[in-house]
């Protein structure tokens, strides 16, 4: 693959995974785990957007 549709599938793969830690330290009232997700949440959208641009200059 890629390093532009890895940096994507990768920052994909963060999002979802920070929205889960976010969730669950909502439910279970765990700020620390509430804000490790969003970080990672955040972390995850910066990549994915990192892998749409480098798309962009491969052509």
């Amino acid at each position: 693959m890629k390093p532009s549709t890895n940096d994507q599938a990768a920052g994909k793969l963060h999002e979802a995974k920070g929205k889960v830690k976010q969730v669950a330290g909502q439910l279970v009232g765990n700020p620390d785990l509430e804000a490790a997700g969003l970080a990672e949440n955040l972390t995850g959208k910066a990549q994915k957007k990192l892998g749409q641009i480098e798309k962009v200059f491969e052509r």
